[in-house]
């Protein structure tokens, strides 16, 4: 059976004003026209959606059911209208991504050059927590975030990945490892690699700090950190190792500390990531943009 939206939107109307007079107003009909959307719906749905008397108006507990249901496909409805009157528009407004980490040179030119194509949006960037690459996502604090694989969360969709380098083992000065050109992944065995905090999930902050080599062999798990320059401080103070990529090492290159190539850990990489279901028109240009950096 078809549905008429007109109906939903009188419905909506009324269940907020619970009054035909001020509902009418506001979709500026008069109050029979509403009395006749209303009868309608309710037939089309089997029952009575309002209990309706000479003093008051009032949902009836079918009434209360349908408008739980109703608001939030209503709501992903004007949000499809709007997206399609964004494309229509060109893309304006303001995108917010957030990052972990530093800005690496991709992710400046996408910006840079998104933002030469569609002056009427404005980008603006944050940095994210390293032990929280999800939270910010989530509460809506930014629209889409750059951060480390793996990513293996149903409400989040995964975008380009990109900026694949290379790991380095980074240690204090002081560490036996300092002088060495080169390390294999088995050269961990019996180390202390500096742990990445919660709320992160397990999955991920183990590829940070593995606990064990591909051999078998135990990595010690050392202290917890919240931000990457907490776990540099640590470094420089000898209480463990950490896996940093390549351009994150030299990034944060220090007298204190020494960046050393680690064969046999599979290479770091970045992706763009939105929640599910909300790729707006921005987005999706800035993707591609990311996607051609």
């Amino acid at each position: 059976m078809a549905v008429e939206i007109r109906e939903l939107e009188c419905f909506l109307v009324l269940a907020e004003e619970l009054h035909f007079g001020r509902t009418a107003e506001r979709l500026y009909l008069s109050q029979s026209r509403v009395s006749q959307l209303l009868q309608s719906l309710e037939r089309r749905i089997g029952g009575p959606l309002f209990e309706r008397t000479s003093r008051r108006v009032a949902l009836t507990p079918l009434g209360k059911e349908f408008l739980t249901s109703l608001r939030p496909a209503y709501a992903a409805l004007e949000r499809v209208v709007e997206s399609a009157r964004e494309f229509a528009n060109d893309v304006k407004g303001t995108l917010r991504i957030g990052f972990q980490g530093s800005a690496g040179d991709e992710l400046l030119g996408a910006v840079s050059s998104f933002q030469a194509q569609n002056p009427n949006c404005l980008i603006n960037t944050c940095e994210l927590p390293l032990n929280d690459p999800f939270g910010a996502l989530r509460r809506g604090g930014v629209d889409a975030a750059v951060v480390l694989l793996p990513i293996a969360e149903d409400d989040l969709v995964i975008g380009p990945v990109f900026s694949r380098q290379p790991q380095t083992l980074t240690v204090s000065c002081r560490h036996r490892f300092a002088d060495r050109d080169s390390l294999d992944v088995e050269d961990l065995a019996d180390e202390v690699l500096i742990a990445v905090a919660g709320p992160a999930p397990s999955y991920w902050r183990q590829v940070q700090a593995p606990t064990q080599t591909p051999d078998g062999a135990l990595i010690h798990r050392g202290p917890e950190i919240h931000t990457r320059e907490e776990g540099l401080s640590l470094i420089a103070a000898d209480r463990g190792a950490m896996l940093l990529c390549r351009a994150t090492a030299e990034n944060n290159r220090r007298a204190d500390i020494v960046n050393i190539p680690i064969a046999g850990v599979p290479d770091s990489a970045l992706a763009l990531i939105w929640r599910r279901g909300e790729d707006t028109p921005a987005l999706q240009k800035f993707a591609a943009h990311l996607k051609g950096a």
